[in-house]
């Protein structure tokens, strides 16, 4: 187990390289101070701040990119509750989940659970169940999620004035979708949404995910 000493990288931090990202950023970006929690999160994590990722944990309470409709967890704020380390306590496994969207998409860094890719970030995506390759690691994805290739990401997701609607919602909640975004509905009809905590949406994704995995009983 390294120190807090050795895992705090005073020569050489990411946080100047990620306040440039924010300062040039495509989309509203808000770095949430970061809680009193931050040096048991590093030493949870066992990366140094000279990675992005460390720098998310120590350095910040976490992202809140584009009107917060995603959110990149870091060790906790008041205007985002959980952070890296207990939310991902008892729901990961060989992996590690980094982020998170307000339509109930995850992020996750594949330690193993994905394949032999292991550091790249995966997207459990809301309209599949599906975890998908994002095809890039974590400081990639830091800034790829601010740039305007987020917009083309969720393209067909956005709804008429959700600036304002998503930019009320909590970090610790998202929408749950009736019928869900899985789901197509012939003939194509609105969905209702409401306002859930993302824990019980991502329970209500592994629900799900279980019943479709679930081979058909012989009838």
């Amino acid at each position: 187990m390294k120190t807090i000493d050795a895992l705090v990288d005073k020569g050489d931090p990411a946080l100047p390289l990620l306040q440039s990202w924010i300062a040039q950023a495509g989309v509203r970006c808000e770095l949430l101070p970061p809680s009193e929690e931050r040096q048991r999160i590093l030493l949870e994590l066992q990366v140094t701040t000279h990675s992005l990722l460390g720098t998310a944990a120590y350095e910040t309470g976490g992202l809140l990119v584009d009107h917060g409709w995603l959110r990149i967890l870091g060790s906790g704020h008041p205007a985002l509750l959980r952070n890296l380390v207990d939310w991902n306590e008892d729901r990961s496994a060989s992996f590690l989940l980094v982020a998170d969207d307000v339509i109930g998409g995850f992020f996750a860094l594949n330690g193993g659970a994905f394949g032999d890719d292991i550091g790249s970030v995966f997207y459990w995506a809301p309209d599949s169940l599906e975890w998908e390759a994002c095809g890039f690691g974590y400081s990639s994805f830091v800034e790829w999620a601010m740039s305007g290739a987020l917009k083309q990401f969720y393209a067909g997701h956005y709804w008429e004035g959700w600036e304002a609607e998503v930019g009320a919602v909590h970090g610790d909640k998202c929408y749950n979708f009736v019928p869900p975004l899985f789901l197509s509905t012939q003939p194509p009809s609105p969905r209702s949404r409401r306002l859930i905590s993302v824990a019980e949406q991502y329970a209500v994704n592994m629900s799900f995910s279980e019943q479709l995995s679930d081979p058909p009983e012989a009838g």
